[in-house]
């Protein structure tokens, strides 16, 4: 044996330096060695998939973990999603639907070069004392409740050290995970390839309507995360601080299998179908492309996070991984090294975690639970613009108003929190959960009646007040959890609200239901309505909610309650 360690980290990508950094800031004398098989720097522009961050996970790097700076400096800022509907000429991008806010943001996230980002991190934890072993191959490894050991290979030998946590950050190798049989299929087959080029894709360059392209400020658009979507695809166009830009597409297998755009040449041919102007903007780029990348079937899940007896833990795709739509990966890093970094500092102090980890592994397997209907069966809805609006709309006053509110005020690790929220039946976590996969139900069955191909909208989320108040919410420190617990139930009221004027509007348009029919918005199904039967739990909502919803709708409004 050669030596003992605090923690090893197996895997030295982005979730191991965060983690390991978020260790060392708060005990600088926790020892960590990290194990990665790469060898050298990670390449700039033509690395890992996961550029664009949102506010949770910028509130970790930021804040959480110290980088602001850093970010700031050498990292572009990010100007929200910004999504390109379906509409009757793909080769005119300002016929399209366009989703996004047209003024800077107030809460900050960023475009991230992951090459970059974690070179920087990899410098950032060594000056911190983690003994990062670049080219280090892990051969094995035992977990037992006496001790824990790992051998791996370096330089042609091999060595066995000893650790009181052993860390799984090893990507979808899914080492702990594999071997201890805690795999859990996710049924949803999505693909994805992408690429990057060596120049800049400006999308707000692609036309000369200056009408359209005033209708935000020079180099807004470039800023954004842009989709292109239509059905069951979406493409991402995201700029690098490098100077450079990622392209990628994800697609739903049985509407586009991976065979027909698993190449270069297929992808280019691919767009040159599906998306004519995309092509035509990047068909010039062939020289400059640096990189060619395809993930199969990406989504995974698992049983089990946290071992308080056996003290291991997973973390970023070792353990997890729904969808890159809405970019969740840094977010689901964030949470799962939140929870994990507060058992291994209270291990190490000599508490007792074996309740806490039990709790936070219920917490996070139930996040991923509660995220999978955002994208199951979804990928056929893209090619519908007012659904998407809506649907779009949804997830994120979901995401800011309770996701990221609990974790900019440390809601996450906050025991007692914790359990009355979402360790209580009926509590909080029950009623969002049912709330959401009553909507996220309601847009599947809303797609036979909702046809018509719209064009030339622009629909900004911040016009929306109740979505500018839950995304500036995220910057307010609640000083006690009563305060805090107290703006979550509010923000649920008003995601009740929202709700039933969504489903009130659908109802109108699919079912000719007049649109101040009484809803409960626990239990409606567009399939069965029934008009004629007040419901128990019924929810009015405030004339504020029901005209910003308003805005959110495409064909006219009828008189409203």
């Amino acid at each position: 044996m050669e030596k003992q360690y605090d923690v090893i980290v197996l895997g030295g990508g982005l979730a191991a330096l965060t983690l390991s950094i978020q260790l060392k800031r708060s005990n600088p004398d926790i020892s960590i060695v990290i194990l990665e098989k790469r060898e050298g720097d990670a390449p700039m522009a033509a690395h890992k998939v996961g550029e664009s961050t949102v506010e949770l996970a910028s509130h970790y790097f930021r804040n959480v973990l110290g980088m602001k700076d850093y970010l700031e400096t050498h990292e572009l800022p990010k100007h929200g999603l910004r999504a390109f509907f379906k509409s009757n000429n793909k080769n005119d991008i300002t016929t399209r639907v366009e989703l996004g806010p047209r003024r800077k943001l107030v809460v900050p996230s960023h475009q991230i070069d992951r090459g970059t980002f974690e070179n920087y991190m990899i410098k950032h934890v060594q000056e911190l004392g983690v003994n990062f072993l670049s080219g280090a191959i892990v051969k094995d490894f035992n977990l037992t409740k006496e001790g824990n050991t790992v051998t791996y290979k370096l330089n042609g030998e091999e060595h066995t050290i000893s650790g009181k946590w052993v860390v799984d950050a090893a990507s979808r190798a899914s080492l702990i995970k594999r071997k201890l049989g805690f795999q859990k299929e996710l049924d949803h087959n999505i693909n994805s390839v992408w690429w990057r080029v060596k120049s800049v894709v400006d999308v707000d360059t692609w036309t000369d309507n200056e009408v359209w392209k005033s209708k935000l400020e020079p180099k807004l658009r470039y800023l954004s995360t842009v989709h292109f979507m239509d059905k069951g695809y979406w493409i991402w166009v995201i700029p690098l601080g490098t100077g450079c830009t990622s392209i990628g597409i994800v697609a739903d297998q049985e509407i586009h299998p991976l065979t027909s755009f698993n190449t270069y040449e297929k992808a280019m041919e691919w767009l040159k179908v599906n998306e004519p102007q995309v092509y035509s903007k990047l068909e010039p780029e062939t020289p400059n492309v640096l990189d060619f990348m395809q993930l199969k079937h990406f989504a995974h899940n698992t049983t089990r996070m946290y071992s308080a007896d056996e003290r291991w833990g997973l973390t970023g795709e070792a353990g997890a991984f729904l969808d890159p739509l809405y970019s969740p990966g840094s977010d689901f890093i964030a949470l799962a090294n939140t929870w994990l970094s507060d058992l291994i500092l209270r291990d190490v102090k000599g508490e007792d975690i074996s309740v806490r980890a039990k709790v936070y592994e219920q917490a996070f397997l139930r996040q991923v639970d509660n995220w999978i209907p955002i994208y199951k069966n979804k990928y056929q809805l893209l090619e519908n613009s007012q659904i998407m609006v809506i649907k779009i709309f949804w997830d994120w006053a979901v995401y800011w108003s309770i996701h990221s509110l609990m974790f900019t005020n440390n809601g996450f690790v906050n025991l007692r929190l914790l359990k009355r929220l979402f360790g209580t039946e009926n509590g909080l976590g029950d009623k969002l959960a049912t709330l959401n996969m009553r909507m996220q139900n309601m847009f599947i069955s809303w797609k036979p009646y909702q046809t018509e191909v719209f064009e030339n909208r622009y629909i900004d989320p911040f016009d929306i007040r109740f979505m500018r108040a839950f995304q500036l919410g995220l910057e307010k420190v609640h000083e006690t959890d009563q305060l805090l617990e107290a703006q979550l139930h509010e923000n649920l009221g008003i995601l009740e609200q929202m709700a039933t004027c969504i489903f009130r509007l659908v109802s109108s348009q699919a079912k000719d239901t007049p649109v101040d029919m009484e809803i409960n918005p626990y239990d409606f199904d567009l399939e069965n309505v029934n008009q004629n039967i007040a419901p128990e739990g019924a929810v009015t909502p405030a004339q504020n909610v029901v005209d910003d919803v308003s805005l959110l709708w495409f064909y006219e409004v009828k008189e409203m309650a």
